[in-house]
């Protein structure tokens, strides 16, 4: 679990748009108005009951995500009689039937029932909102079915999540949440040490099912690729319809553990899958060094992609510079300006390129830059050189409040890159060829600001059809190696925003890139 731990109490679209859980604790929200939630201490040890099994006869709940699959849920009457019977009686009338999960947050939880689509609307079945209480019986443990609030119970809809959370919560976690005012029983404790899930949310939300099939299903959801704003960013993700029926005895399965699941997270990051003859790849000329190549990933980040080739093909990289160089990071471009202040997408102003979790910041990545989220996307882009990373060095990052997953982690121990970057910036592309000519860029000379003493211009970005010749991904590809010696400038993040004075980071603590203020 990341120990870098702020508790943000989102209320209403405007700051429920705002967080991601990057290192963060943030919270389902609806609406459009709420006050502040508070966490209050458990008021006895009271048997969990979330993995209490159902009767026959029993009703459940099946709801079915296009392209996933079918999710089963046990309802609590007995806990949350107002939540089971809003739920009900909306399933039955088909209210959920063709609306999407609008926010979904990876280690969190998936957020549907909006019938706006953004996190601003739903209505209970009684019209308006309604108080579906707490119960210390229900949990929010992976898998939990809930209600999402403006700010308190009272302010219940339509709106849910379904919670995925953190696995692996220790007894520092717990440690850690105390020193925050938030208290856990024994029981509390030993379900979510077992199983994982949300226990900050603990008291402020109506938790009124749990999952008891299909919780691979949810798994997978989560994966999908977002935007700035949380919502998934290639296609919907679809509730084809949420059907009301009885329990007949079938198989439960609670835990992800009981399912054939092999969780993406654990996968090699993709930016090495080589592309297919005949895609477009990206040919950039930089005067005095030579040709770097790089795939584009449209199929994983669809918006970045078009803005690169649009930008391109329009000629406008054309005698542009790289006018932020900083040795074992990166090499940043695209600004018209050369000073990091300017440049636009190709249909002008900003635009949001969102992330992908299995595109990484690997050495040779290519990302846009941003001003503090992928909805500031514009003409700058970045290519990844960065560092290789150790144990030690993976405790610096995480003492700081990053985590890095374990597939990326062989990645970024192999080849090298840029790992606090992963989830902040859009990245697009993967240098196929050329990736020496990056890593001899890096160690000229700059001044303070990190702009190179004399330009280095790129010449020309054309697209072409890559034709199947030799990939060479790492630098180990080259003969000739990096020829950069060891610096001491301090790591900082791609930006649009060339301040005054040069970008640092205090001791232990990675920067994020920034792009020209506003």
């Amino acid at each position: 679990m990341n120990k870098k731990i702020l508790t943000l109490i989102l209320c209403g679209i405007t700051a429920a748009s705002a967080f991601t859980a990057c290192g963060k604790e943030i919270d389902p929200s609806s609406g459009s108005s709420g006050s502040d939630s508070s966490v209050s201490a458990p008021a006895e040890n009271v048997e969990i009951a979330n993995y209490t099994a159902p009767q026959n006869g029993d009703t459940i709940i099946e709801m079915t995500i296009k392209d996933y699959g079918t999710v089963k849920f046990r309802l609590f009457p007995e806990y949350a009689e107002t939540g089971v019977d809003n739920f009900v009686k909306l399933a039955e009338s088909g209210y959920y039937d063709g609306l999407t999960f609008h926010r979904i947050i990876k280690d969190f939880m998936i957020q549907g029932g909006d019938p706006n689509g953004d996190g601003t609307g739903g209505a209970s079945t009684w019209g308006g909102e309604f108080d579906g209480g707490t119960d210390p019986h229900l949990i929010h443990v992976s898998g939990a079915l809930a209600y999402a609030n403006s700010g308190s119970t009272a302010t219940n809809g339509s709106q849910f999540y379904i919670v995925t959370g953190e696995q692996n919560i220790t007894d520092d976690d717990f440690t850690l949440y105390e020193s925050r005012g938030i208290s856990f029983t024994d029981n509390q404790k030993a379900i979510y040490k077992q199983v994982g899930g949300t226990p900050f949310l603990d008291g402020n939300y109506t938790v009124f099912g749990q999952v008891i099939d299909g919780l691979d299903v949810v798994y997978r959801v989560q994966y999908a690729a977002t935007d700035a704003n949380d919502k998934p960013m290639l296609d919907d993700v679809v509730i084809e319809s949420v059907k009301v029926s009885k329990y007949n005895g079938e198989e439960i399965k609670w835990y992800i553990s009981d399912y054939d699941y092999d969780d993406p997270a654990d996968d090699t990051p993709i930016n090495f899958t080589a592309p297919e003859e005949g895609d477009d790849i990206v040919v950039m000329d930089i005067k005095d060094y030579g040709e770097v190549k790089f795939r584009l990933f449209p199929e994983y980040a669809p918006k970045g992609v078009e803005n690169f080739v649009e930008l391109a093909k329009s000629g406008y990289y054309d005698g542009l510079t790289f006018h932020r160089i900083i040795n074992d990071f990166m090499i940043q471009g695209g600004d018209p300006l050369g000073n990091g202040m300017g440049g636009e997408s190709t249909w002008g102003g900003q635009f949001d390129g969102g992330t992908y979790y299995n595109l990484v910041h690997a050495a040779g990545a290519v990302a846009y830059a941003n001003s503090g989220a992928t909805s500031t996307n514009g003409s700058q882009f970045y290519i990844v050189t960065g560092e290789v990373f150790d144990d030690a060095a993976y405790e610096s990052l995480e003492a700081s409040g990053y985590s890095v997953r374990n597939g990326a982690k062989e990645t970024y121990s192999t080849v090298g890159g840029a790992p606090h970057l992963d989830g902040g910036y859009t990245v697009f592309g993967q240098v196929i060829d050329g990736l020496d000519i990056v890593f001899d860029i890096q160690s000229v000379e700059t001044d303070a600001n990190s702009k190179p003493l004399d330009d280095v211009i790129i010449n020309s970005v054309k697209i072409e059809k890559y034709d199947g010749s030799d990939l060479k991904w790492y630098i180990s590809d080259y003969d000739k190696k990096d020829s950069s010696d060891d610096s001491d400038e301090t790591e900082t993040e791609p930006s649009e925003d060339n301040t005054e004075t040069e970008e640092t980071t205090s001791e232990g603590e990675e920067a994020e890139p920034t792009t020209a203020a506003e």
